[in-house]
């Protein structure tokens, strides 16, 4: 009964992780036009910040919180 369990609870971080990608590409392009004016360092440390907050406000945690930076932050950086 534990096993079945535990993957359930995995394909359940894995579903929720997935479904955070468009948002991600979302909060990248507004994090992209934050950080218009900025280069170098600080428009990437900009933008991971910006989506590092962008995270926190849609209270993701743990493998969602992880997919939905990196695809925000992918998003930010135009690739």
């Amino acid at each position: 009964m534990k096993t079945i369990a535990i993957v359930f609870a995995s394909f359940c971080l894995a579903s929720t992780a997935l479904a955070q990608t468009p948002a991600g590409s979302a909060a990248g392009a507004d994090c992209k036009t934050a950080a218009a004016n900025l280069h170098g360092a600080a428009l990437s440390s900009k933008m991971k910040s910006c989506c590092r907050q962008q995270a926190l406000k849609q209270k993701l945690h743990g493998a969602a919180e992880t997919s939905f930076r990196k695809s925000c932050e992918s998003a930010a950086a135009g690739s």
